[in-house]
């Protein structure tokens, strides 16, 4: 038989609390709860309460009782299944960390490597100063990295929903990022309420420029007019689920991420379509979109860029990406309308 470990010892025989014996509890209640994750985010949750890195962890043997008893009712909040980074308050992405809480949604892993694309076409583009949009842009957590890492670079961020648009502000007054922030509608018809209340969501907006936007907000070509035809880069990761999912997404996305981020309509694919959309009309010809979509849209995604809409024939090199695991994640295609030349970039010198 196995030998039978003994758990460390939560008290020292001197009264103090050790850090080994509280994490080892979290780990079992988070485990306990259904957590994907429970030591990583046990010990991610300790180096919050103890201000330390996670690597330092090692290095600390008994916490203050106060401390205990903050790391136990952040581990029973996780248990709850709110999610990490609305207790530590922060998102880590690429280079940044994100300030993220309760209205905007939480930036995932794999949004990096979509950044990671965006980035690297605009190097191959040779373009000196781009010009670079982020639709449905949340947190900022696209718009920032693209500031952050792409010399020169004009970045606009557009968002919606005053929730969202205040970490947006935020974010980028505290890492001091050149990036424009703007409040338009992109015109997603199908995000926010579940199928019982979209009918009469849909009733409420109005048709501006073949697009459906909710009456009050300026639409994105409203809002950036005077950017028509001049951008180098259009990124996204707008709201894609399908209304199928909505039963089946974890709870830390159900119950914390905003709706308008997530719902994408009944075939998930009002978010894309609406971004294509707006795409079409800032882009200028040779200009770049990448957007994110669910791993079902893998053909999907790029049958639309493809299709005989009203951009018929105008995309070109279209191809779809998949993330790490290999799922179709993101798309990208050069707006190249019949009929125009090539001018070079407006972010390039004469």
């Amino acid at each position: 038989m196995p030998p039978v470990r003994t758990p460390p010892a939560a008290v020292t025989s001197e009264g103090q609390v050790t850090l080994a014996g509280e994490l080892a509890a979290a780990v079992a209640r988070l485990a306990a709860a259904g957590v994907a994750s429970p030591r990583g985010d046990a010990e991610q949750l300790a180096a919050h309460v103890l201000d330390v890195s996670r690597g330092r962890l090692a290095l600390v043997e008994v916490i203050s009782t106060s401390a205990a008893q903050e790391l136990r009712h952040l581990v029973e909040r996780r248990a709850d299944r709110v999610p990490l980074q609305h207790l530590t308050g922060l998102a880590g992405f690429r280079r940044l960390d994100i300030a993220v809480g309760p209205g905007v949604f939480i930036p995932r892993p794999e949004t990096e490597w979509v950044v990671e694309e965006a980035i690297r076409l605009l190097r191959v583009s040779g373009a000196v100063r781009p010009i670079c949009v982020d639709l449905c842009a949340g947190s900022g957590a696209i718009a920032l990295s693209l500031a952050d890492e792409v010399r020169g670079a004009e970045v606009h961020a557009v968002e919606l929903e005053p929730a969202a648009l205040d970490w947006l502000r935020r974010n980028v007054g505290r890492t001091g990022l050149p990036v424009r922030v703007h409040q338009a509608d992109v015109g997603v018809v199908g995000a926010g309420p579940p199928p019982a209340s979209a009918a009469s969501t849909r009733s409420a907006a109005e048709p501006v420029g073949g697009v459906l936007r909710a009456p009050g907000v300026l639409g994105v070509l409203g809002v950036l007019g005077e950017l028509a035809g001049r951008v180098d880069l259009v990124v996204s990761n707008p709201p894609y689920l399908p209304d199928h999912e909505r039963s089946r997404v974890e709870p830390e996305v159900g119950r914390h991420d905003p709706p308008a981020a997530l719902w994408g309509g009944p075939d998930g694919l009002d978010g894309p379509r609406a971004v294509v959309t707006a795409a079409a009309g800032l882009l200028r010809p040779g200009g770049l979109l990448v957007m994110e979509h669910a791993d079902e849209h893998g053909q999907a995604v790029p049958a639309l860029l493809a299709s005989g809409g009203p951009w018929s024939g105008s995309w070109s090199d279209i191809v779809d990406h998949p993330d790490l695991a290999g799922r179709d994640r993101f798309v990208t295609a050069r707006w190249d309308p019949p009929g125009r030349g090539r001018p070079g970039s407006a972010g390039e010198d004469a």
